[in-house]
């Protein structure tokens, strides 16, 4: 005969319904959280790998390369951003030497039930260094929260070329980023001085904010691109002539170099990268556009 004493097996359920709920908890409060340094410099004649730190969800990999510059691909493994998440990237290419960044897909800022994802990048180029910051597109999901700063800090004769894209919702998929809360902050300096600075801040109503004539008359996906180098203004009718009508680029003397300052808008991110692609290719030079762009 089987007997099961009543009270020891209440108290055993009870047991496992506290355990659950306990992890359903902690399950519920995770978050991402990931950062990643890569140190480069001149070894050899060429750019090479100096250190790497990773940790987290972000991960850092570099495709073969024969000469100059040298690639890196950012990978963020949890596959997206909701609110709470935090993934910081960290770049230092020496003095001399030349590195293009992009990321492996573009990131999607998913709905957030509370908080805020945070991505914050810092980018520093030693004396005639040139780095070329060329992620893939942000996705923007309706009710996302999101803020990302973007550091940079420039030696004597360093150059970059810096570029954010973001879509705010995929009309192909009928999804629209209607609401959330959207925020990009830049930030850059050349031998210590600030040599540009903007805050774009979109929110709680993005749709309607994007359909006012003075903000995107409609279009959806919008991206920025920064040039300093003393070729800037040079590549200026060249950017142009690329950029046609959505958008403009200007161009300015800075100090003993000079700043190229684009913006794009799109009503997808299909046609945005359509003056994307060649655009960059034109501002990165010999360099031309990362491995995975080109897939």
């Amino acid at each position: 005969m089987l007997y099961i004493d009543k009270a020891t097996a209440v108290l055993n359920v009870s047991a496992v319904d506290t355990l659950q709920n306990d992890l359903t908890r902690q399950l519920a409060s995770q978050r991402v959280a990931g950062a990643a340094r890569l140190v480069c410099g001149i070894g050899h004649g060429r750019t090479r790998l100096l250190r790497l730190y990773q940790d987290g969800s972000a991960k850092i990999r570099m495709p073969a390369v024969s000469a100059d510059p040298l690639e890196a691909v950012l990978i963020n493994t949890a596959g997206g951003l909701t609110g709470g998440d935090r993934l910081g990237w960290e770049i230092d290419v020496g003095a001399g030497a030349a590195a293009s960044i992009t990321t492996q897909a573009c990131e999607k800022i998913y709905r957030a039930a509370s908080d805020r994802a945070e991505v914050r990048v810092k980018l520093s180029v030693g004396a005639a260094g040139r780095i070329a910051w060329l992620p893939q597109e942000t996705i923007v999901f309706d009710r996302s929260a999101f803020a990302r700063t973007l550091d940079v800090e420039l030696g004597t004769g360093a150059e970059a070329l810096l570029l954010e894209a973001t879509v705010f919702g995929r009309l192909a998929m009928g999804e629209q980023a209607a609401h959330g809360l959207f925020h990009d902050r830049w930030r850059v300096r050349q031998d210590g001085a600030l040599i540009h600075a903007e805050d774009f801040r979109i929110g709680p109503a993005i749709a309607a904010a994007l359909g006012r004539p003075a903000v995107a008359g409609g279009a959806i996906a919008v991206a920025t691109l920064l040039v300093v180098s003393p070729q800037a203004e040079a590549l200026l009718d060249k950017a142009r002539a690329i950029i046609g009508a959505d958008g403009d680029a200007s161009a300015w003397g800075v100090k003993k170099s000079g700043k190229l300052l684009a913006r794009l808008f799109a009503e997808d991110g299909y046609q945005l990268r359509k003056r994307l692609v060649p655009l960059v290719e034109l501002l990165n030079g010999r360099a031309g556009l990362p491995k995975l762009w080109s897939l």
